[in-house]
């Protein structure tokens, strides 16, 4: 394929020069003509294991050329690859400034290109950023329409300085973010040499899933390092933890609690994350990410308060009493907290759990339920029925088989709150619907 690649620098120079080692033909562009020279000259203008032979030999093969002048490229080209940079401002906002401007230049050249064209973003930006302001250049520029007359995509990068070429070559997956499937289809042929789980998405959820990779590495370093400055003060080998950690790949190396929901609760969680905290304060052991957890944790809970204060009814049945779906267990549960709010706030409560059987309850587990929601037994309907027949908002607080019934048994003049996603498990919602994190 002909790729024009706007944009030298580390990721840009990387994706040329790997793009012309699979056999495409590509031309690099930049505004600084030393990045230009240097590629002309067979160099890369990075610093990076493998590049400089990459690039020089992809020169030779006259696959891989380098230029200043973009409208020469778009017009020789299938595909234009954006690859500049998006610096911070000072207020630590985005500066997206280059990538428009090349925008204007790509719009500028399609003016003048009868033949399809998609252009692809591998530029990081945040979700929203090129549907609402670089597409709108793109068609301004070009007085054309994105999709039918030419195709746009994001294909975020995950390549890491030092491994780059490792990693565009042995990607995790790929991810094609389009505007439909004809430019998704294009960009899907530029890696047909690479043996890859590719993803094929919306554009916002490409742009989000790079912020959410690097948000996600960032707060494991810091969790890392947090427990290992606690597991010091124990005299305790803090890489000896974390290597146990990370031999779990069930539930602590996985995507066991990875899915977005309610907040987290229970008989553990709560209770080891407090005794924790208490003892690295006892130590004077500062650790902000950790301690952040309770605080998010509620905010989490308000969350889905809100939720349900927005649809301005007052008849609440609630799907789940225990912590998490198979047990009885109510000690610190979530949806108690959640009851507790909506009877504080003036709401009918009602609640289904089949699990609970307030009989049974002994323990600590009685003892909380009675502590925190003493008129229990006055809230428990004896059937999900019963429990739909009255409420005018119906919140599922977590999974399970009466959970899986609610989307067939809802009326249509019913509202459902729903903390767990039990719409993309059983099907669409028959009147009004709002997810928690969707």
């Amino acid at each position: 394929m002909r790729i024009s690649v706007f944009g030298l620098g580390y990721v840009g120079c990387v994706s040329a020069a790997c793009l012309a080692h699979d056999g495409h033909q590509v031309l690099g562009l930049d505004i600084n003509p030393r990045k230009v020279e240097l590629i002309t000259s067979g160099h890369a203008p990075v610093i990076e294991p493998s590049l400089d032979r990459l690039v020089g030999e992809a020169i030779q093969s006259g696959r891989l050329q380098a230029s200043t002048d973009g409208q020469d490229a778009i017009r020789d080209s299938d595909i234009s690859m954006i690859c500049v940079g998006t610096p911070s401002n000072k207020n630590g906002s985005l500066n997206v400034q280059h990538v428009e401007n090349v925008c204007r230049q790509i719009g500028d050249a399609l003016t003048r290109k009868q033949d399809y064209h998609v252009v692809v973003v591998r530029s990081t930006v945040l979700p929203g950023t090129m549907e609402d302001r670089l597409i709108p250049i793109l068609e301004k520029r070009s007085g054309k329409r994105a999709g039918p007359d030419f195709g746009v995509c994001m294909n975020p990068e995950f390549l890491r300085e030092g491994s780059s070429i490792e990693d565009f070559y042995n990607p995790a997956l790929l991810v094609i973010g389009e505007i439909d499937q004809r430019s998704g289809k294009v960009v899907e042929q530029i890696y047909a040499g690479i043996d890859a789980s590719i993803v094929h998405t919306t554009i916002s959820t490409a742009e989000m899933v790079k912020y959410a990779n690097n948000a996600f590495h960032a707060l494991k370093i810091v969790f890392a390092n947090e427990m290992g400055v606690l597991c010091k003060t124990h005299g305790i080998d803090g890489r000896d933890v974390m290597e146990i950690l990370c031999q779990d790949s069930r539930l602590n190396i996985s995507t066991a609690y990875l899915r977005p929901g309610f907040a987290f609760g229970g008989s553990c969680l709560p209770k080891d994350l407090r005794a924790l905290l208490h003892r690295a304060k006892r130590r004077d052991i500062d650790c902000p990410m950790l301690s952040s957890l309770p605080l998010s944790n509620e905010c989490h809970l308000q969350h889905a308060m809100d939720l349900i204060e927005q649809v301005g009814q007052k008849k609440i049945g609630v799907v789940g009493l225990s912590f998490k779906p198979g047990t009885d267990d109510m000690r610190e549960s979530p949806t108690v907290s959640l009851i507790e709010k909506l009877i504080g706030k003036g709401y009918s409560v009602s609640v289904c759990d089949e699990k609970v059987e307030l009989g049974r309850l002994v323990g600590t587990n009685k003892a909380y339920l009675e502590r925190e929601v003493p008129h229990i037994a006055s809230l428990m309907c004896s059937s999900l029925e019963e429990l739909l027949e009255w409420a005018e908002v119906v919140v599922v607080a977590h999974g399970g088989a009466p959970s899986r019934r609610v989307l067939s048994m809802m009326r249509e003049n019913q509202v459902l709150i729903d903390l767990v996603g039990v719409e993309r498990d059983d099907g669409e919602p028959r009147g009004p619907y709002e997810g928690i994190c969707w």
